[in-house]
C-alpha cells in the first residue's frame, strides 16, 4: 500500500508519532446526506449531485473489474463506507498526522478488520486516483489467494486505478502522465532490483525518489506484461520465487523467456516509445445514479460517522471517545454513537462499559450487523469459549450479523471458533471455509482452517494450507505455520501407521480420537475445544505507546527485547525478528539504541509485556 502524499503514495501512516487535540467535528451548517447505491454507501456534505457522482464512479469501477476479471469476487469482505467532504479544511481533520501536523492529501483509505473507510476531498480536481488505487487492492483480494511480491501488488493496483468511464466506453490501462515524468526525471530501477523489493524494504517504506520510482515502475511493468500477454506467465514466476526460492534473475529467464538485462532494455524502450495499449470495453450498463436512494442525516448521525472514522485511526482514537460522548449528551439514544463508544471501550478491555453501550446500540438499531458482531466479539474476549453456557448467545449474535451482511468475513471466522468450542466441528469447518472464501488472503483464517482440518482428521488438506503459509512474508506467520506443519506431518504419519497396523484411522469414538492424536490435537466433545485446537484468535487492534528505549537485548537473534519507559511504567517489548520489523524514521533496526525516543504500535501479551507491530 502507499504511504506519502502524491499519486504514488499510500495515504495513511503505519505509525503514530504524536497525538494532537483536534476540535470535535460536528455537521455545522452543512447538510449531510447519505447516498445508497446497490453496492456502496456515500456520506457527504458536498451536495446530492456530488454524492451521486461518487457512488456512480465506484459502481463503475466495480462493474468494469467484474467484466475484466470474470473469475474474481467483487464483494469486499469488510464493510466499506465512503465519506466525501466538501472542502480540504474538513478533510484535514481526518488526515494522518506527521510530526503533529495533518498530512495534506486528497483521498484516504482507512482499513480495519471490522470496517473500512474511503475518504475524499471533493474540492480538488481529481480526488479519485489515490482511493481507486486502494480500492483496487481490495478488489485484488478476490483475485489472488496467495502471496505475491510488492511490485505486482502495487503495479496491479495502479493499473486498475486508471479506469476511466464515459457515456460510450470504459478505458482500462491509461498510464497517468505522472508516471512518465517520474521515470524520465529520476531514471529507472533495474527490473531485478524492483522485483526484490519487499514490504519491509526501505525502498517501499521511506519517502524519496527511490520509492517514487518503485511505484511508477511497478505500474509500468504491469502495463507492459498486460500489453504483451505475459500476465499468465507470472504464475510460474511466483512459483519459482516464492515456492522454490529460485533467484530473481533465473525466475525471470525461466518464466518470461528473457534475461533480466533484456527485460531492462525492453522496458526502457517501452517507456520511451510512448505507445501504450489500453483496453476499451462498453460502458457498464444499468448504472444510473438518478436511481440511487438519498436521505438527509441529522447532525448527531453525521457526527457519529465522523467520530467512527476517528475511532478507526490510530491518531484520533482518544478524540473519538470524546466525540461519541458529546453526541450522546445531545442524543442519548443515538445507536451509532453507542456502538462506536462500546467498540472504543472494547479496545481498551473495559468490558462492562462496552457491554452497556452495545446493549443500548442494539435497542436503537437491531439491524446493525456490526452491533451483533461486536457483541459476540466482546463475549469471546470475556472468555465465552471457556463457558459453554455463553456460546448459544454468542452464536446467535454471529448468525444475526451474517444474516444482515452475508459478505462480512469476520463473523464467519468467529462463528467457526464458537462452533468448535460448542463441539460441532462439522459446522465450524463450514463457517471457516466461508470466511476463507470471502477473504482468501487472510492468513489467520487459513491457519485456523488448517487447524480445523486437523481436528476433523483431514491432514492432507491441512498440510496443503500450512505449506503455503510456511512461505508467508510475515516471519511470525511463517514460524507458526512451520511448527504446525511439522506436527501435521507427524500426525499423518501416525494415522498411516495405525492404518497399516489395522488399528483404524482414529475417527471413531472420542477415546479413539484422542488416542490417535499423539501431537495433542483432537476433539473431545465433552470438554472445551480450546484445549485441543490452537487457533489464532481474532487479534485486538494494535495499541499505541510513546516512550523512551532504555536498553535492547539482542542476545537471542533474530529476536530482540526492548525495555521501554512510558509514563513512569516500564515495558518489555518483544520483536520476533528485528531484521523484518516495520520501521519508520530509521533505515534499519539497531541494537545500540539507548535513551531513544520512540513510538510503538504493539499488541499486549501480558502485564507490562507486548509484541511489537511497528517502530
Amino acid at each position: 500500500m502507499r504511504s506519502q502524499l502524491p499519486w504514488y503514495a499510500r495515504p495513511f501512516c503505519l505509525l503514530v508519532l504524536t497525538l494532537s487535540t483536534v476540535p470535535v467535528v460536528f455537521a455545522g451548517d452543512a447538510q449531510w446526506i447519505e447516498v445508497k447505491s446497490p453496492h456502496f454507501s456515500v456520506v457527504t456534505d458536498a451536495g446530492e449531485k456530488r454524492g451521486r457522482e461518487t457512488a456512480m464512479r465506484f459502481e463503475q469501477m466495480r462493474a468494469v473489474f467484474d467484466v475484466l476479471m470474470t473469475k474474481a469476487s467483487v464483494n469486499i469482505p469488510i464493510p466499506l463506507e465512503i465519506v466525501a467532504f466538501r472542502n480540504s479544511k474538513e478533510m484535514r481533520q481526518f488526515a494522518p498526522l506527521w510530526n503533529g501536523r495533518p498530512v495534506q492529501l486528497s483521498g484516504l483509505f482507512l482499513g480495519a478488520e471490522d470496517h473500512s473507510f474511503i475518504i475524499l476531498d471533493m474540492s480538488v480536481e481529481n480526488p479519485w486516483s489515490v482511493v481507486f488505487h486502494e480500492y483496487a487492492h481490495q478488489l485484488m483480494n478476490g483475485v489472488l489467494t496467495a502471496r505475491v511480491d510488492s511490485w505486482f501488488e502495487e503495479g496491479f493496483a495502479e493499473y486498475f486505478s486508471s479506469i476511466e468511464v464515459d457515456s460510450k466506453e470504459a478505458r482500462v490501462g491509461k498510464i497517468p502522465e505522472d508516471e512518465y515524468r517520474v521515470l524520465q526525471q529520476n531514471g529507472m530501477m533495474k527490473v531485478a532490483d524492483l522485483f526484490r523489493v519487499q514490504q519491509n524494504s526501505s525502498t517501499y517504506n521511506e519517502s524519496g525518489s527511490h520509492r517514487t520510482v518503485f511505484y511508477a515502475e511497478s505500474g509500468m511493468v504491469v502495463h507492459y506484461l498486460y500489453d504483451n500477454n505475459l500476465i499468465p506467465r507470472l504464475a510460474q514466476y511466483f512459483d519459482l520465487r516464492l515456492a522454490r526460492n529460485v533467484p530473481v534473475e533465473s525466475a525471470i529467464q525461466q518464466s518470461l523467456g528473457m534475461s533480466a538485462a533484456d527485460f531492462d532494455k525492453v522496458l526502457r524502450n517501452y517507456v520511451s516509445s510512448g505507445r501504450f495499449k489500453y483496453f476499451p470495453i462498453p460502458t457498464p450498463a444499468n448504472i444510473v445514479s438518478s436511481e440511487y436512494v438519498t436521505r438527509p442525516l441529522s447532525p448527531a448521525d453525521s457526527s457519529a460517522v465522523l467520530a467512527d472514522i476517528h475511532l478507526h485511526s490510530l491518531d484520533y482514537r482518544e478524540q473519538a471517545m470524546a466525540e461519541f460522548e458529546e453526541i450522546l449528551r445531545a442524543d442519548p439514544n443515538n445507536a451509532a454513537a453507542c456502538r462506536g463508544l462500546g467498540y472504543a471501550y472494547l479496545q481498551k478491555q473495559a468490558f462492562t462499559q462496552a457491554a452497556e453501550y452495545f446493549k443500548r446500540a442494539a435497542q436503537g438499531d437491531s439491524k446493525d450487523p456490526r452491533v451483533h458482531y461486536y457483541s459476540a466479539l466482546l463475549m469471546s474476549r470475556e472468555g465465552a469459549f471457556a463457558h459453554l453456557s455463553d456460546l448459544p448467545e454468542m452464536i446467535k449474535h454471529l448468525d444475526a450479523a451474517i444474516a444482515l451482511d452475508p459478505n462480512f468475513a469476520e463473523p464467519y471466522s468467529l462463528l467457526a471458533l464458537a462452533q468448535m468450542s460448542a463441539g460441532d466441528p462439522a459446522k465450524g469447518l463450514i463457517s471457516m471455509q466461508k470466511a476463507v472464501s470471502l477473504n482468501p488472503r487472510n492468513e489467520e483464517y487459513r491457519f485456523n482452517l488448517a487447524q480445523i482440518y486437523m481436528n476433523t482428521r483431514q491432514p492432507d488438506a491441512a498440510i496443503a494450507i500450512l505449506q503455503t503459509l510456511a512461505r508467508s512474508g510475515s516471519p511470525e506467520v511463517a514460524e507458526r505455520a512451520g511448527g504446525a506443519l511439522e506436527e501435521a506431518l507427524q500426525f499423518k504419519a501416525a494415522m498411516q501407521e495405525r492404518q497399516a497396523a489395522g488399528v483404524g484411522n482414529g475417527v471413531g469414538s472420542d477415546g479413539e480420537a484422542r488416542a490417535c492424536c499423539s501431537i495433542g490435537i483432537g476433539i473431545d466433545k465433552s470438554s472445551i475445544v480450546e484445549e485441543h485446537i490452537r487457533v489464532i484468535p481474532t487479534p485486538t487492534p494494535p495499541s499505541f505507546l510513546k516512550g523512551t528505549i532504555m536498553s535492547i537485548d539482542c542476545s537471542a537473534p533474530p529476536n530482540a527485547t526492548l525495555t521501554v519507559v512510558s509514563g513512569g511504567k516500564t515495558w518489555k517489548m518483544q520483536v520476533p525478528d528485528r531484521e523484518h520489523v516495520a520501521l519508520i524514521g530509521a533505515a534499519a533496526f539497531s541494537c545500540s539504541w539507548s535513551k531513544q525516543k520512540v513510538a510503538l504500535n504493539y499488541r499486549e501479551t501480558g502485564t507490562g509485556v507486548g509484541r511489537v507491530v511497528s517502530i
